[in-house]
């Protein structure tokens, strides 16, 4: 497939379920202070997807993992383990990620899914790289699926 990249805010995209980069769900998220996405989520769609993720526990790096979308008009939230302990990503990591949201979409039926730029924010790693990695993931994915990759940009 080859994904629509776009600039915008995440929770603006019409589409079936979008995609959270998170941690590795080991810190409590009541402790944690959500930021880039994360934050969105929490300030717009409250705090039942955070609740639901955190009776999940600890994932794998790279696994995802699907929560309802709370008060946002989606079907679902796709989160994915996007960073390490360290607060840091890896081309691994995103990679791992991708596949995985891609999965989890599948077995969800979702039929439109957005993206952010994984590990391109709190993970530090470089946006262009993160992006180049998402695209040629995404290019070998499933074709059936209609994916748009949001790059943030504030108004």
């Amino acid at each position: 497939m080859t994904p629509r990249i776009v600039e915008g805010d995440l929770l603006e995209q019409r589409v079936d379920a979008i995609v959270n980069a998170w941690n590795r769900n080991i810190i409590p998220w009541w402790l944690l202070l959500p930021q880039g996405v994360s934050g969105a989520i929490k300030k717009r769609g409250g705090l039942a997807p955070f609740r639901e993720l955190a009776r999940v526990g600890p994932m794998p790096l790279g696994s995802a993992v699907v929560t309802s979308a709370g008060r946002l008009p989606y079907r679902g939230i796709i989160h994915v383990a996007g960073i390490n302990l360290l607060w840091r990503s890896s081309e691994r990591a995103i990679r791992d990620s991708v596949t995985n949201a891609l999965a989890r979409a599948r077995e969800h039926g979702f039929g439109s899914v957005a993206f952010p730029i994984i590990g391109a924010g709190s993970g530090g790693f470089d946006e262009a790289r993160a992006l180049e990695v998402m695209v040629s993931t995404l290019e070998a994915g499933d074709a059936e699926l209609d994916v748009t990759v949001v790059r943030y940009r504030r108004r």
